[in-house]
């Protein structure tokens, strides 16, 4: 069994067959060479959440051939912390994910925590927020005004994605940028972006839009169920201009060795720093994952040193104590509500 002790750096985990093309982006990021597969668009890092309708892929295996599931399982305080566990059990209540769009994603929608217990009987929906790292295109986020049942029943049934795009704020993405994805907010992704995503842990998604994507039909893409049950979990009012703006951010002041990243509104549900360390910082302890997005130097605790640099992604276990990162490196550091 892993020691809990150690942070973990992780390898790439890419499921295959993903509905939308992708997956070089990610081998450039972690220098890697693309075998090809423009089917694996998503990563999931530090994962105890499979795909939808599996009931394993997805899921992270450590370096001693250990489920990362099992292995917090086995010793959930030493992964995740007493805290956390009184607070959430054995649950990480955390996905993060490398994402890299081949293509223009869908239109969709994630429902929210209310209607995933209710309908679908699953333990929680799914907000979301990215971080860019790499290129620049644009996003589609909220309508921008009012929309009524029957124009999404007119656009689902005719599949007509350029008046569901119409009807949504189009903003414009490069690297640096960052977004907070509401539950239940329709959304898509533009091509040639490589991302950091944080998620609630669960594979949910509400296609809008499927014509023409291999392995979707209506019934799939919307996991079952007929439109009119899909609407409660869509928001249709208007996504103001001033709620856009609450959501979208940067990664702020170069010069700050630690900072925020996300609104006060991801909170509940996740959070992020962004870590510069001019000399060194240091993160209390606690369970995180990390993931080196510029440059190189170390991460050490108080049994040993690692090195990472660009592409590395580590799993940092509550029993490593205080951890500290040094060097010329700009990382991602995600961790679970409640850090």
């Amino acid at each position: 069994m892993t020691t809990t002790h150690s942070p973990i750096l992780l390898d790439a985990n890419q499921p295959a067959a993903r509905p939308y093309r992708g997956g070089a982006g990610i081998a450039r990021f972690r220098g890697l060479p693309f075998g090809g597969d423009d089917r694996t668009p998503e990563d999931f890092v530090g994962s105890t959440t499979t795909v939808h309708g599996s009931d394993a892929v997805g899921l992270t295996t450590l370096p001693d051939g250990t489920l990362l599931r099992d292995a917090i399982t086995a010793d959930p305080s030493g992964f995740l912390g007493p805290e956390h566990v009184g607070r959430f059990g054995t649950d990480p209540r955390l996905l993060v994910k490398l994402l890299n769009t081949g293509e223009r994603l869908f239109v969709h929608a994630h429902p929210g925590d209310d209607f995933a217990h209710s309908v679908l009987h699953e333990p929680y929906g799914k907000t979301e927020a990215w971080i860019v790292m790499e290129g620049e295109s644009e996003a589609w986020l909220g309508f921008t005004h009012d929309v009524s049942a029957d124009d999404v029943a007119g656009w689902f049934e005719r599949q007509d994605a350029a008046a569901m795009l119409a009807a949504m704020h189009r903003v414009s993405l490069r690297a640096g940028d960052t977004l907070l994805v509401p539950a239940g907010l329709p959304h898509a992704i533009g091509p040639g972006l490589t991302i950091v995503e944080l998620q609630q842990p669960v594979d949910l998604s509400l296609l809008l839009e499927y014509a023409g994507r291999p392995g979707l039909d209506a019934g799939s893409a919307l996991l079952g169920l007929t439109l009119a049950e899909t609407m409660p979990a869509l928001r249709t009012t208007a996504l103001t201009t001033e709620e856009l703006a609450g959501l979208r951010g940067t990664l702020g002041d170069a010069s700050a060795p630690v900072g925020r990243l996300f609104p006060t509104a991801a909170d509940p549900f996740f959070a992020a720093a962004l870590l510069r360390p001019a000399l060194s910082v240091q993160l209390a302890p606690g369970f995180s994952i990390v993931v080196v997005t510029e440059g190189g130097g170390t991460l050490s605790w108080s049994a040993g040193e690692l090195g990472v640099s660009r592409g590395t992604t580590a799993l940092i276990p509550y029993g490593a104590g205080f951890v500290t990162f040094a060097g010329d490196l700009t990382a991602i550091a995600a961790f679970p509500p409640g850090r």
